[in-house]
C-alpha cells in the first residue's frame, strides 16, 4: 500500500499503479513530443509546398494550406515542448500539457478536409495524452 505525502497509508493505492500512473505519463509525453515533431513537418511541408494538401469538400474553416502550415508549426512546436517539460513532473506541465492537447485535437479536427488520416490520428493523440495526464499524471512526480 502507498503512503500520503503525509505518510498514511492511501487504500486502493499499490506500488504497482504507481509504476502504471508514471509509465502512462511517460507515454504521454513522448507522444506528445512525437505528435509535435509530426505537426512541425506537417506544417513545413504546407509551407513550403501549399499546393500537396488539397481540400476536398466545402468546410467552415476555409484557410489556405500556408495558414495552416503556421498553425501546424507553432502549434506543433509548443507541444513538443510540452512534451519535454512533462518529464519535470510539474504540476504546471501537466496543465499545459493537457490544455495543449486539447487545442491540437480540435485543431486537427478542423484540419479534416485537408488530410483526414492524418487528423484522425492527431485527434487520438490528442485524447489519448489528456487521458493519461488527467488520470495518471499526479504520480510522476513522485
Amino acid at each position: 500500500m502507498s503512503t500520503s505525502q503525509q505518510g498514511t497509508p492511501v487504500p486502493g493505492r499499490s506500488r504497482e499503479h504507481s509504476a502504471v500512473a508514471v509509465g502512462a505519463t511517460a507515454f504521454a509525453a513522448v507522444l506528445m513530443i512525437m505528435s509535435g515533431f509530426f505537426q512541425m513537418i506537417a506544417g513545413i511541408v504546407a509551407l513550403v509546398n501549399d499546393e500537396f494538401y488539397v481540400v476536398g469538400t466545402e468546410w467552415v474553416f476555409q484557410m489556405d494550406a500556408t495558414t495552416w502550415g503556421w498553425i501546424h508549426l507553432i502549434l506543433g512546436a509548443l507541444v513538443a515542448l510540452a512534451g519535454f517539460a512533462l518529464f519535470t513532473g510539474a504540476a504546471w506541465a501537466r496543465a499545459v500539457g493537457v490544455l495543449l492537447a486539447v487545442v491540437a485535437g480540435v485543431t486537427a479536427f478542423a484540419w479534416l478536409p485537408w488530410y483526414p488520416v492524418w487528423a484522425i490520428v492527431l485527434v487520438a493523440a490528442s485524447v489519448i495524452v489528456v487521458w493519461a495526464l488527467t488520470a495518471h499524471g499526479r504520480d510522476i512526480a513522485d
